[in-house]
């Protein structure tokens, strides 16, 4: 019945174009209550880390003013959401209500949530609205689920069904009132001290600022993708995934446009291929979370929970989270997450195999500071790029494979030039010796103004030492886990 109140609920899909489940409350012609709640009391609800708080609060921000110029309001509470649900149906008198699926752990309160709603006579329509194809609508020939992405990535090309996107809607019709937190009173942005000025300064958080995100990429960044998006020290990145993250973009619309640039004659056929492949490796992840909820906790190949992991000092984690461990590469990508809550993705590899093999520290733990500093810490994203690098996960590099900091620093940063941005105590170094400055002759240290222990930090562990170690301990965990 058209007159009677409806509710949406927006959770990890922060827009107001191709959502469908927004556009199908909307074309019920009922009145619309939208509601965003903060749920850090729910079990499965894992609690947002700070650098994803500071980008919650502006994202949310910016669809209440969008919203707000269309006619309606954003209601905000925070509470476990159950209860919250529960109370805005009954304060507002909804008797529909509208959602897009989440896939990781917390499905269940949305399971728990649609039976409790549905016993009380309340609908629930639910749609996809975050990922190319649903985990349950993709299987293999035999009808299982994906293990390896290649097979994934194909399976997902030839039935991808895409569809117009959902419209926009040109005014909403608020709800009855209901009562809203302030989100001053969230305590989002960080205070005392406010460390979130280099965030400020690259990211615009928000709907409008993911579609320009993804038009400037499109125009200038796509170009070179298939080989430059492993080149920190270029712009060949297209820094979507904080906006995929809180759905202030979908992905079928980055697929589109990307399509689009391609079928146009804007972006070459390889390098658009490449971009795909990429938004589909996060369907992968969801897919794998999905079929594994414990993902995030535990080793996806369960015999790594078998690895005696080192718990490492507080010297070594705390110089590896500031970026002083005598790598360059390594303590760049330490720097740029802490300065912008971004890192990117061929370093976190990087640090990430220096985490897991080099220090033999847990990767859970690394995949914790990631979720606390990074904007787009995403539950599945996160834990499968981490399994990926120790070696734990579906699809993962082999336990053997131990990436050498150096090396890989001279092959994606051959001038040093994304090293010397975020490492400015290396910036004179030449680049022959900026990778491994403690091989560097005494003559090149002084003339770069280093001094090795002073100026910069020796290295915190021997890499070839580090290699052997973490080989003879992955190998003997499963030797045990096999006998």
């Amino acid at each position: 019945m058209p007159d009677l109140p409806a509710l949406f609920w927006f959770r990890d899909d922060l827009r107001l174009a191709d959502n469908p489940g927004l556009a199908a409350a909307c074309a019920s012609g009922r009145p619309i209550t939208l509601l965003y709640v903060l749920d850090e009391q729910s079990p499965e609800a894992r609690a947002p880390g700070a650098a994803t708080r500071w980008w919650l609060d502006k994202s949310l921000r910016a669809l209440g003013e969008r919203i707000a110029a269309k006619g309606g309001r954003l209601v905000l509470r925070k509470g476990g959401a159950e209860q919250v649900i529960a109370d805005v149906v009954k304060e507002a008198g909804a008797q529909a209500v509208y959602w897009n699926r989440r896939y990781g752990p917390a499905r269940k309160i949305d399971e728990r949530i649609k039976a409790t709603l549905k016993s009380a006579g309340v609908p629930v329509e639910s749609f996809n609205g975050s990922l190319l194809a649903e985990p349950f609508a993709i299987k293999t020939g035999s009808g299982g689920d994906f293990k390896v992405f290649t097979p994934f990535w194909k399976v997902l090309q030839a039935n991808l069904t895409m569809g117009a996107p959902s419209p926009e809607p040109r005014e909403i019709e608020p709800g009855p009132e209901v009562a809203s937190d302030n989100i001053d009173d969230w305590g989002l942005h960080p205070s005392k001290p406010d460390w979130s000025g280099g965030m400020a300064k690259m990211w615009t958080p928000g709907e409008i600022g993911a579609r320009k995100r993804l038009r400037d990429f499109l125009k200038s960044g796509i170009d070179g993708y298939d080989e430059g998006r492993n080149r920190p020290d270029r712009d060949n990145t297209s820094r979507l995934s904080p906006h995929l993250h809180f759905g202030e973009i979908s992905p079928h619309q980055a697929w589109r446009a990307a399509t689009h640039a391609m079928e146009a004659g804007e972006a070459p056929a390889r390098d658009v291929q490449k971009f795909l492949s990429e938004i589909a490796w996060r369907d992968f992840s969801h897919h794998l979370l999905y079929h594994d909820p414990q993902m995030g906790h535990l080793s996806w190949r369960r015999q790594f929970e078998h690895v005696e992991w080192r718990k490492g000092s507080k010297a070594e984690l705390d110089a590896w989270k500031r970026g002083q461990t005598g790598y360059p590469i390594v303590d760049a990508g330490m720097r740029q997450l802490w300065a912008t809550g971004f890192m990117h993705n061929r370093v976190r590899m990087i640090v990430a195999s220096f985490f897991a093999k080099d220090l033999l520290v847990h990767w859970r733990k690394g995949e914790e500071w990631f979720w606390e500093t990074l904007v787009d810490a995403d539950e599945a994203n996160n834990a499968n790029g981490w399994q990926w690098t120790a070696g734990t996960g579906a699809d993962a590099a082999p336990y053997f494979r131990v990436f050498n900091p150096v090396l890989q620093g001279k092959k994606f940063d051959p001038n040093g030039d994304y090293v010397r941005e975020w490492v400015p105590e290396l910036a004179a170094m030449l680049a022959k010796w900026i990778h491994h400055p403690w091989e560097a002759p005494t003559a090149a240290l002084n003339d770069a103004g280093v001094t090795l222990g002073k100026t910069y930090p020796c290295p915190i562990i021997d890499h070839d030492f580090a290699r052997k170690r973490a080989l003879e301990t992955y190998k003997l965990s499963g030797q045990e886990h096999r006998a």
